[in-house]
Formats: structure tokens, C-alpha cells, sequence
């Protein structure tokens, strides 16, 4: 029995006319052969199985070969070729950086680029996964790749250019390679069906191409996984069977259940569908492709952006010119949304069901915001609006309404001025208060029996005493008091009183009797003390004495600061215990540079 090897390294590309999708690189690299323009470095990125290897190798044998021909492919018959062909040449050596990324591993490769070639012109280094090396490897490599031996070419790989340090990009010459297309791996693929002898329909290799997502390297393992599968037939069905792809078949019916509101169908044909072992987001991917290759069919220009199954195109086409554009695109929205959300679901068959739910009353959705084929805007609510009032007759007249007191006079518009300005509400709208009719004529009543029994206008306050009666006592608000500093010197005193009465703090009490009172304006005055003790004091009694001074002035705008007086030292006891702030203050006042000492050093006083 012959041993297996797998088609992609029995197919791989031995020469660059056999390189699938990649002729622009190829193309190049052949041209730089023939006129003899080779660089000294090479770096070939891109995604991953699109040939970045395979060409390098293809470009160092090459090179080297003695019998080069005319359109600069190697002949593959002189000894180089031979050799190479065998994996027995000496001038090609190949290192897989993603294991040997160490800067020992480094400067071996630099010792080895020392010695010429024993055969041929020239020692090419292949050094794949070359993002995986280290920084100091890469920095051991800086000047060996910028100026190599005149023998020496170095070609480097990688598929994540970005890791790569700027100074190797730099010595470098650059070759992006690009995703194979779905055609280009669907040609490869018959070629290989027909020299293998084995039976496979355009659909299915299709659907291999595009589950490869343009790696050639995943559409021949998926091809020789399939071949076992199908016992060497392969078609559309067990390709979608084994790869686990939902056919489109189901998707052209869900879409058509939930165009017509169809809910009971469309989630009877997802049940049957997760019953087969497809997971929700297999379902939701699959249907938003689905939905986005129907959007792109109705416009011409953009069908050959449709990547699906041959013979398929006219179906999809046909289905696009009855669904509208708005629905799709939203439909798209909902389905993204769920697909982004699906991880987190605890229920994941539920979470896939509201999103068919939502799709089903989608279409009525959109009905509703289109009224004379024409999209109904949105309302604007963050901008000021005119709002509308009902008028209101007025409930007294302007006589009845004038009081004596001015801070109670009632503005009460005549009824030309009411009918006037019922000719411009569509200009100005202003608010009126709304009072019923037994409140009006109640109050009508009361004010006519004020002036009946007195025979004069009463003021708004004799009015409320009089209401109110018993019940409540209504007092005059109490004018405020100019601030003064003989009522303010009353005021400290009055609060000392409270405070020997309480039992406050002796401290305290002693900084309120030698505080200085400095008044600045009508509604503010000072407390100057002469330490930050006595500051600190006063400030926690602030509160408390912002009361009494509201009871004497009458005003709760008076506000004061407390402020320390320079050059003032508070005579402490000896026998009187300080905490750890307090003794500092006493040491900085007799020795002031103790105090600069302490804010250079940024030192902070941890209170005992």
C-alpha cells in the first residue's frame, strides 16, 4: 500500500506559472531573474495559505539554476534543481522562526552566512513565521539583513506584517500577496479532481471555495476530507452535509414565510432546522449572508459581488425584485444585533426565535411608517416647540382683582384684550391658569363681601388672618437688619452664652472672645484669629452660628469666613498637651525654616 500524502503538498506549486491567484508577484520575481535586478532581501506577507512559502522556495531554487529558461522558470533537470528537488542542497536553508525566535538562534544563522557557497551563486535563507522573533532577535539581524554578503539573499515570511519592526521593513523589499479567489480555487480544484480520478460537480467545489474563505491550503483539506467521505464522489449534498452548511433552499423558504407573516411556519422550519444539529449562529450568519447577496442582486452593477453556487444567480435574482430594500437592510440590522448578543444568551434557541419574531413583524413595521409612498420623519423633541392653551375667560375684573398691597396685586386682562389676543394664538401662545367657574364666583362673592363690611379694600394678609382664624398664626415676614458691628459683636456674645450653657469646649470659647470682627460689605464680614488651630475651631462651629445669625439679622444671605492674622503666635501652656500639628506650628513660629524644610520635601504630618 502506497503511503498517503495529502494534496496539498502533493499539488504544491514547483513553479511560478503553477502558482494559483498570485501573478502579480510571480510575474515580478521572474522578471527580476531574467534582468538580473534581484534584491538582497525579501518579505512576502499575507493571509495565511496563499503561497508565501511555496514561492519562496520556488524563487530560491531558481536562482540558482544553471539552465535558466527564457520565460525565468528553472529547468529543473541541472544538479541545483535536482537537488533542491530531493531537499539535499546545501546553498538553501530554511529556518522556522515560530521555534527558534531566540537571539542565539540569530546570531547561528549570522555565523553561517559568513561561508560562501560550495556549489551555485548564491545562499538563500528562508526564514518563515518571521514575526515570531524576539525584539533582540530582530535586533541581532538588523545589520546582517541590511548589508549581506553579495552570495547571501534572505527571504522572509510572514502572515502579520504589523509585528514586524519598522528598521526590517525597512531593509526589505516587500511583496503583499492577496486571498485566492473563488474562481481561481475552483479551477484548481477540477484540475486536481481530473488527474485524481475522481468524481465532484462545480456546486460542490464552489462550496469548498468559499469555505475556504480564499486559503488553498483549507479548500485541499476540506477536498480530501470530503473525497474519504464520499467514498471518492463528491456532490453538492454530502459537501454541505459534512461541512455542516445550511442549504439555500431553507433560507428562500424562511425568507418567504416572514415576507408573508407567516410566524407559525417560519419557527416550525427552525425547529426542523436545529433539530438536524445546526447551531443558532450557524442559522443567523447563514441568513444574513443570504439576505445581503438578495440585496446586492437588485442593483446590476453590483451582481457580480454575488458569491453563491452556479445556476443559483437567477433565483437569487428573481427573489431580490420582490423584496424591498428597507426590509432587507433592516432585517440585516436585527440579525447582526442577535448574532453579536447570541454569546451572552443563556437560551440560545429562544434568542434566535425572537430575532425570526422580529423579522415576522418587520414588514408591518415599515408599512406603518410609509404613508403616499413617501417615509414619515421623525418628530423633533429636543428643540423648543410652541406649545398650545385653551383660553379661558377671566374669572374677575381688573378693579375687583387691584389690591392695596403690592406684593399680592392679582393682573387681570379685560375681555377687548382677551378677544384680541384670541386673533393672534397662532402667533404667541402663552400659558393661563385655568380656575374653575365655582372657584371664580366663590372668590367674586368674598371679595365683595370684604368691601361690603368694611367699606374699604383690605390687604392680602389681613385677608389670610382673617381665613385662617385660629388655626394658624400668620405673621409678617420680619425685615432684615443692616449688618453692624455692635449687633454682630452681640450676636458672638449671645453665641458664647450657648455655648458655656451646653458645655462646650473651653478652647473654643476663648477663640470666639479674642476673634477680630471685620465687616467687608452688607451681606459678609471676617473672623481674623491668630492660629490654624483657632481657625479650625471656629470653621466647626460655623454651621451653628450661621443660625443665630439668621434669628438677629433676618437674612440668610450674612455669610463670614474665618481667616488667620500673620505674625501672630498663640500663647500655649507648657503644661498643655498638643497633638503632633500643634507642636509643629509652635516649632515653625519660633524657627520658620522648619516650615520651608517641610514644603520642599513635600512631607505631610501625621496627626497623634
Amino acid at each position: 500500500m502506497d503511503k498517503f500524502i495529502v494534496s496539498a503538498r502533493k499539488y504544491r506549486p514547483q513553479a511560478f506559472n503553477t502558482v494559483v491567484g498570485q501573478a502579480h508577484i510571480t510575474t515580478t520575481l521572474k522578471n527580476a531573474i531574467k534582468n538580473n535586478q534581484l534584491a538582497h532581501a525579501f518579505l512576502f506577507c499575507g493571509p495565511r495559505g496563499v503561497g508565501k512559502t511555496t514561492c519562496a522556495r520556488i524563487l530560491a531554487k531558481t536562482i540558482n539554476c544553471t539552465n535558466l529558461q527564457p520565460d525565468g522558470e528553472a529547468c529543473d533537470k541541472c544538479q541545483s534543481c535536482k537537488s533542491f528537488n530531493d531537499g539535499a542542497s546545501l546553498n538553501i536553508h530554511e529556518l522556522d522562526a515560530a521555534s527558534n525566535n531566540s537571539v542565539d538562534d540569530i546570531r547561528s544563522l549570522v555565523e553561517q552566512v559568513r561561508f560562501s557557497p560550495q556549489a551555485g551563486k548564491y545562499k538563500i535563507y528562508i526564514v518563515d513565521e518571521v514575526h515570531m522573533l524576539s525584539a533582540s532577535a530582530f535586533n541581532a539581524f538588523l545589520k546582517t539583513l541590511e548589508e549581506p554578503p553579495s552570495y547571501a539573499i534572505f527571504i522572509l515570511a510572514t502572515t502579520e506584517k504589523h509585528k514586524i519592526l519598522p528598521t526590517i521593513l525597512s531593509r526589505c523589499q516587500i511583496f503583499d500577496f492577496k486571498r485566492i479567489t473563488t474562481n481561481d480555487t475552483v479551477e484548481h480544484l477540477q484540475e486536481i479532481v481530473n488527474k485524481e480520478e475522481i468524481k465532484a460537480d462545480k456546486a460542490s467545489l464552489q462550496i469548498i471555495a468559499q469555505k475556504s474563505e480564499g486559503c488553498m491550503r483549507d479548500a485541499l483539506s476540506i477536498l480530501d476530507k470530503i473525497v474519504s467521505f464520499a467514498n471518492g464522489e463528491v456532490t453538492y449534498q454530502t459537501t454541505i452535509d459534512h461541512l455542516n452548511i445550511l442549504d439555500h433552499d431553507y433560507y428562500f423558504k424562511l425568507l418567504d414565510f416572514l415576507q408573508k407573516q407567516n410566524m407559525a411556519s417560519a419557527m416550525l422550519l427552525y425547529d426542523e432546522v436545529n433539530s438536524k444539529g445546526f447551531e443558532g449562529d450557524t442559522v443567523l450568519t447563514g441568513f444574513a449572508e443570504f439576505l445581503r447577496n438578495i440585496l446586492v442582486c437588485k442593483d446590476a452593477r453590483a451582481a457580480r459581488l454575488l458569491d453563491v453556487v452556479e445556476g443559483m444567480q437567477e433565483k437569487y435574482y428573481t427573489v431580490s425584485q420582490t423584496a424591498s430594500a428597507a426590509y432587507l437592510v433592516s432585517a440585516l440590522n436585527i440579525l447582526n444585533e442577535a448574532e453579536i448578543n447570541y454569546k451572552m444568551a443563556r437560551n440560545k434557541k429562544l434568542h434566535v426565535e425572537l430575532a425570526i419574531i422580529k423579522l415576522n413583524f418587520l414588514q408591518q413595521a415599515i408599512d406603518l411608517s410609509v404613508t403616499d409612498n413617501g417615509v414619515v420623519k421623525k418628530k423633533r423633541v429636543d428643540a423648543p416647540v410652541a406649545i398650545r392653551y385653551k383660553t379661558i375667560m377671566p374669572y374677575a375684573t381688573k378693579a375687583e382683582a387691584k389690591m392695596v398691597d403690592q406684593k399680592a396685586v392679582l393682573k387681570i386682562e379685560t375681555n377687548e384684550k382677551q378677544e384680541t389676543r384670541n386673533e393672534q394664538e397662532t402667533v404667541n401662545y402663552k400659558p393661563q391658569t385655568v380656575v374653575s367657574e365655582p372657584a371664580k364666583n366663590s372668590y367674586q362673592s368674598e371679595v365683595r363681601n370684604q368691601k361690603s363690611e368694611t367699606g374699604a379694600k383690605k390687604s392680602l394678609l389681613e385677608i389670610l388672618r382673617q381665613k385662617a382664624g385660629d388655626k394658624y398664626t400668620v405673621e409678617e415676614v420680619k425685615e432684615a437688619l443692616p449688618l453692624d458691628l455692635e449687633t454682630l459683636q452681640q450676636c458672638i456674645d449671645k453665641y458664647i452664652l450657648i455655648l458655656e450653657k451646653e458645655g462646650g469646649k473651653l478652647s473654643t470659647i476663648s477663640n470666639f472672645k479674642r476673634a477680630e470682627l471685620v465687616i467687608e460689605n452688607e451681606l459678609q464680614f471676617k473672623i481674623k484669629v491668630g492660629t490654624l488651630v483657632s481657625q479650625k475651631s471656629i470653621e466647626q462651629e460655623k454651621l451653628a452660628f450661621a443660625n443665630v445669625l439668621q434669628e438677629t439679622f433676618f437674612n440668610p444671605a450674612i455669610h463670614f469666613s474665618v481667616e488667620v492674622v500673620e505674625g501672630e503666635v498663640e500663647e500655649i501652656s507648657p503644661n498643655k498637651s498638643m497633638n503632633s500639628r500643634e507642636r509643629f506650628e509652635f516649632i515653625a513660629a519660633q524657627y520658620p525654616m522648619v516650615k520651608v524644610l517641610k514644603d520642599r520635601l513635600r512631607l505631610d504630618l501625621d496627626i497623634i
